[in-house]
């Protein structure tokens, strides 16, 4: 496969639009770190939504998703379409309280909420361990992705696609900061669905696929197709299903979709200009995110299957890969090179775009844990923004670079999933409860943070090494295993350790809550979350049936959608 000058014509277009676009808000994001990292927080909720959905569309995503649809079927997403109840928990119970805290990064929340030494060295650690560490594991499975890509759309060496789809990205951060990312977001995420949208149209067009009804009846695809999985195959339905819906959403841990909210979605509710922009922008990136992105990258992992039925297969149609690489999330890309002229350079494209996006934010978000967290907190409590923005340039160079190598020693991107989840495990509950329970305390967030790492590495290095450790469990045993211990431990930990100051929280509930309590209108705030779950649920089923041609089924679906949308906005007064 050879891409043409159309398609090159596409792609270099969108790379000088990306830098266009980070030279032109570059003056003002450059004024101070609150405008670098969080645009003066004036920020609409449609941008700000949009932004979080082109962020969670990573390079990676379509591949992890193509790849898990070959290996456990459709159903296998409910791995991650259960953080939907994690997605809505922060919609209409946290979004308002995050953007009312007017702090600038999330880890700020510890020297709000706690005190003493204990609330700083927790909020200097996490700045590394999460704005460095864990962001570097984030950012290499997104750069493994392009490193699969590259390969097969160009005949690119893992270095020559890092050092070519970085550059751009990495320029445009440092100039544009968070309203460049967020600007250009918008951009790519108009890209990425319609080139994910008019890739699928035209791969069902092909002669082997034959269309939608051919494709889901074929004897490859048709065991694939269920949206929910096979209830007599118990190790298979605990692992997909029983755990990720009773046990990990809220137990969990995992970038887009922390309990309570966290990371870069929080960041992007910090920037809204005010609550209901923040609520707004939750509400929509979890629709977009769950409902009505999967179906592309669902409809090409099938296909996929019928054209590269094994690994065998996918070996042999790109020979000069390292074996290292050939893994099921390798279809996504290996299908796109069916594509024509054009649209070969929109999707590949749509692809860069995904790329960016991701690794542009996570560029941002860990640089400003960094300035705002560690550098200007404990290095030079004194630092001029001009400073803070250097450092903050600096350290997005340097992550960069991190991930890049880190992605040269991965394998496939089901891999790290499985990894993070592991180390988050057990530490979501904490997150959910510490902003209503006193008893919560810094060294409670301390163990937490330890012993899900402990025991997440334990696995990890035993699995490595061929250990006889653990070899009885199932993946989603590990899991219950660490959620099990980790939360035994923090709780132990809250119990035997003394509360954070009458004084501090007293502070915190007025900044927060001020004279309303905690629970006020709880009971709405429940209604909507179940509403806003079921109605999420019911327009991914929707529009999976209405694509394999159940009709009534389909209808019937949307209109239960439609009646919990309506149920949100009547409750909207109690909620905003």
């Amino acid at each position: 496969m050879a891409l043409e000058f159309i398609d090159f014509a596409i792609i270099i277009a969108f790379f000088v639009i990306s830098l266009v676009v980070g030279i032109i808000v570059s003056r003002k994001s450059s004024q101070s770190a609150d405008s670098f990292f969080l645009s003066g927080r004036n920020m609409p909720w449609w941008l700000l939504g949009v932004s979080m959905v082109a962020t969670t569309f990573a390079a990676d995503t379509p591949n992890l998703v193509a790849g898990i649809v070959r290996t456990t079927g459709v159903a296998g997403n409910w791995e991650w379409w259960a953080f939907l109840l994690t997605g809505m928990l922060t919609v209409f119970f946290y979004a308002r309280l995050w953007r009312r805290s007017g702090i600038t990064t999330d880890l700020e929340f510890y020297e709000l909420r706690y005190d003493g030494k204990s609330a700083a060295f927790l909020r200097g650690f996490r700045a590394v361990y999460l704005g460095v560490v864990f962001n570097v594991i984030i950012m290499g499975t997104v750069c493994l992705a392009a490193i699969k890509i590259g390969h097969v759309m160009f005949g690119f060496t893992a270095g020559r696609t890092l050092i070519i789809a970085s550059i751009v990205t990495v320029a445009y951060s440092l100039l544009g900061g968070l309203k460049g990312v967020l600007i250009t977001d918008f951009i790519q995420f108009i890209i990425a669905m319609v080139g994910s949208i008019w890739a699928t149209w035209y791969i069902l067009d092909l002669p082997e696929i034959g269309g939608m009804q051919n494709l889901i009846s074929h004897p490859n695809v048709i065991s694939k197709i269920n949206l929910m999985p096979d209830f007599s195959n118990t190790d298979l339905l605990m692992a997909i299903f029983i755990i990720p819906i009773a046990v990990q959403w809220w137990s969990t841990w995992y970038p887009g979709a922390e309990p309570g909210g966290g990371g870069y979605v929080a960041q992007r509710m910090l920037a809204a200009k005010d609550e209901k922009n923040a609520t707004w922008a939750v509400l929509f990136f979890n629709l977009a995110h769950y409902a009505l992105r999967p179906w592309p990258w669902i409809i090409i992992g099938l296909a996929s299957l019928i054209i590269y039925p094994n690994l065998d297969s996918l070996a042999a149609a790109f020979p000069g890969l390292g074996s290292q690489f050939i893994r099921n999330d390798l279809s996504y890309p290996a299908m796109l090179t069916f594509l024509p002229a054009g649209l070969l350079g929109l999707v590949v494209t749509s692809l860069v775009a995904a790329f960016m996006s991701t690794i542009s934010t996570h560029l941002n978000w860990g640089s400003s844990y960094v300035v705002n967290d560690f550098y200007a907190r404990f290095i030079k409590p004194t630092a001029t923004e001009t400073n803070k923005i250097v450092v903050g340039r600096v350290s997005i160079v340097i992550m960069m670079v991190l991930a890049g190598l880190l992605a040269l020693v991965l394998e496939e991107a089901k891999d790290a999933f499985d990894l993070v989840i592991q180390i988050g495990a057990g530490s979501g509950l904490l997150f959910i409860l510490r902003w209503f329970w006193y008893r919560i305390n810094p060294w409670s967030e301390i163990t937490a943070m330890g012993v899900s790492f402990i025991m997440a590495l334990a696995f990890f290095v035993n699995a490595r090494l061929d250990g006889a450790l653990f070899t009885d469990l199932a993946g989603y045993e590990k899991i219950c295993l660490n959620v099990l211990v980790t939360s035994i431990a923090w709780l132990l930990v809250t119990f035997m350790t003394q509360p954070t100051s009458a004084d501090t929280l007293a502070k915190f509930n007025q900044a927060i809550f001020g004279k309303e309590s905690k629970f006020h209108n709880f009971q709405f705030k429940t209604i909507a979350f179940l509403l806003g779950v079921a109605g999420v649920y019911s327009l991914l089923f929707s529009i999976g049936k209405l694509l394999y041609g159940q009709t009534i089924i389909g209808l019937a679906l949307l209109g239960f959608f439609l009646a919990c949308a309506g149920g949100i906005l009547g409750l909207r007064k109690k909620l905003f």
